[in-house]
C-alpha cells in the first residue's frame, strides 16, 4: 500500500484540515498523469455523453467501428418521444481509409441515413474520433455541403480522444448546441426556465420538471435529457437557465448569458437541502412573489413527507463512514451533505471532474482528516477506504468491483442506474439503498465475522 501513489498524483491528493483555503489547494483541472490508470474518459466519450440524449438525433460516428459502442446504453437516459438516439451510426473508418482519406466515405453515409432513416432526420452530429484527428478530413466542410444539399442541420462535433480531456468534450458539445441554436436567438423571451445539465438517466428530468410545474414555472427546453430538435431552437427564448450538470454544463450557461442575455444559476436537486434550497433560488430569481411562496409551500409538504423516512433509517446509520467517487464536484458537495442527513461521516470525496472552488467547499464540508481525490486511480481508492474504515463507497459501475473486493457496501450514484436518485423522491430512494447495502448481513461473512 506504501507505494500505491505515483509521486505525480501526490499533488492531487490532500487531507482536509475542514477549513475553506487552508489546505493549500489541490491540483486538478489536467490531463490524467500518465501510467496512473485513471477513471476520466476520452473527449469523445465527453461530448457523447452531452448530446447523446437528444431523443431525435442522429449521431454518425466518424471513426473506427470500435468508438460508435459508446452509446445511449452505456449512459442510459430515458425518453417520452422519439427513440432515434438509441441507435448509433458509424462510418467505420478502414486502413484504405487512413491512407486516402475518408471524406467521401463520410458524405456517403450521410446521404445513406437521409435516404433510409425513419423518421426523416432533422439534426445529425457528427463525432470526428481520433483517427480523423491524425488524418485531417475536413469534417466541417462535408457538414456544411450536407446541409446546403439535404436542408437540416448538420453539425460537426471534432472530438479526437487525445486532443485533451473529458471536460473539453464537455465544452466541444455545448458549441455544437451553441451551433444549433444560435439561428434562433431572436425570439423574443418568455417566462420560464431551461433545465441544463441533467440528463434523464432514470427519469429525474421529468421529476424535476415536475416540481418546477407545479410551483408555476414552465419549463422552456431540456438540455439534453429527454430533449428534442424542436424544443431545443426554443433555449434562446427562455428567462433563467439552471444547471444541474456545473462541471458538463456550466459552460453552455455563461455563453447562454454572453450571447444571449439569459442568466444562470447552478442547482442541486439531491438530498433535502440542496433541492429545497434550489428551489427556493430558482423561484426567487425569477422575480415572482407568487412563485416563490408556491416553492415554499410545496417544498415544506414534501419535506414533511420524507423526513420520517430519515428518521426511521438514520439510527442504523448514524456514525457509519462514507467515501464518495463520482463525476463532478457538486454531486459530491450534495452527497456530503445528504450523509450529514443521515448522521454519516464522509472520510474519502473524489471526483473525476471537479474545480478548485469546489474542492474548496468539499474540504470545509467533509471536515478534518477526510481525504480528498483528484481523479483517483483503483489503487488509491482501495488504499484511503482502508485506513479511513469506510463502511460503503458510492460511486459508478466501475467501482463497484472494487467495493465488493474490499467487504464494503457499495451504493451505485452514476449512469447505469436504473431508480431516480433525484429530488424528494430519490431521498427516499437513496436513503433506503444506503440502508439496505450497509446493514446487509453478507458483510460479516465476507469479513469473517460471522460466529
Amino acid at each position: 500500500m506504501k507505494n500505491s501513489i505515483l509521486e505525480e498524483r501526490r499533488a492531487s491528493i490532500l487531507e482536509s484540515c475542514g477549513i475553506r483555503g487552508k489546505n493549500g489547494g489541490i491540483c486538478c483541472e489536467k490531463e490524467s498523469v500518465s501510467g496512473a490508470v485513471s477513471q476520466r474518459a476520452c473527449v469523445y466519450c465527453g461530448a457523447r455523453v452531452v448530446l447523446n440524449p437528444i431523443t431525435d438525433a442522429y449521431h454518425i460516428v466518424h471513426g473506427p467501428i470500435g468508438c460508435a459502442s459508446y452509446t445511449w446504453d452505456i449512459r442510459g437516459s430515458l425518453t417520452s418521444g422519439a427513440e432515434t438516439y438509441r441507435n448509433s451510426f458509424s462510418t467505420d473508418l478502414r486502413e484504405t481509409d487512413i491512407v486516402f482519406g475518408g471524406e467521401k466515405k463520410l458524405t456517403a453515409a450521410i446521404d445513406e441515413l437521409m435516404e433510409k432513416a425513419s423518421p426523416a432526420p432533422k439534426l445529425i452530429f457528427v463525432f470526428a474520433t481520433c483517427i480523423v484527428g491524425v488524418i485531417g478530413d475536413d469534417v466541417d466542410a462535408v457538414c456544411k455541403a450536407a446541409e446546403a444539399k439535404h436542408g437540416i442541420r448538420v453539425i460537426p462535433v471534432k472530438a479526437p480522444g487525445f486532443s485533451g480531456t473529458k471536460m473539453h468534450g464537455y465544452k466541444l458539445a455545448c458549441d455544437a448546441i451553441m451551433t444549433l441554436v444560435s439561428p434562433h436567438a431572436g425570439a423574443p423571451h418568455r417566462f420560464g426556465v431551461n433545465i441544463l445539465g441533467d440528463y434523464n438517466l432514470a427519469g429525474e428530468m421529468w421529476i424535476i420538471r415536475n416540481y418546477l410545474e407545479e410551483i408555476g414555472i414552465p419549463v422552456v427546453s431540456t438540455i439534453t435529457g429527454d430533449s428534442s430538435y424542436e424544443a431545443l431552437i426554443k433555449a434562446p427564448s427562455a428567462t433563467l437557465n439552471i444547471v444541474q450538470c456545473a462541471g458538463s454544463s456550466a459552460y453552455l450557461a455563461e455563453r447562454m448569458e454572453a450571447e444571449f442575455g439569459i442568466p444562470y444559476i447552478k442547482v442541486s436537486f439531491f438530498g433535502v437541502e440542496d433541492t429545497t434550497a434550489s428551489l427556493f433560488r430558482v423561484a426567487d430569481a425569477l422575480g415572482r412573489p407568487d412563485v416563490s411562496a408556491n416553492a415554499r409551500v410545496f417544498a415544506g409538504r414534501r419535506t414533511a413527507e420524507v423526513m420520517p423516512i430519515i428518521d426511521k433509517y438514520r439510527p442504523r446509520l448514524e456514525g457509519k463512514r462514507a467515501a464518495i467517487f463520482v463525476g463532478g464536484g457538486f454531486k459530491a458537495i450534495s452527497l456530503i451533505r445528504q450523509f450529514d442527513e443521515l448522521g454519516m461521516k464522509s472520510v474519502v470525496v473524489g471526483t473525476q471532474t471537479g474545480k478548485k472552488d469546489e474542492y474548496e467547499i468539499i474540504t470545509e464540508l467533509a471536515g478534518s482528516g477526510a481525504v480528498i481525490l483528484d481523479d483517483a486511480n483503483p489503487a488509491e481508492l482501495e488504499r484511503f477506504m482502508l485506513e479511513k474504515n469506510a463502511d460503503i463507497l458510492v460511486g459508478g459501475v466501475k467501482e463497484r468491483p472494487l467495493a465488493y473486493k474490499l467487504g464494503m457496501a457499495f451504493c451505485d450514484h452514476n449512469h447505469e442506474r436504473k431508480h431516480p436518485l433525484a429530488g424528494f423522491e430519490g431521498i427516499e430512494n437513496f436513503v433506503k439503498e444506503i440502508h439496505t447495502s450497509i446493514n446487509s448481513p453478507v458483510w460479516k461473512y465476507v469479513k469473517g465475522d460471522a460466529a
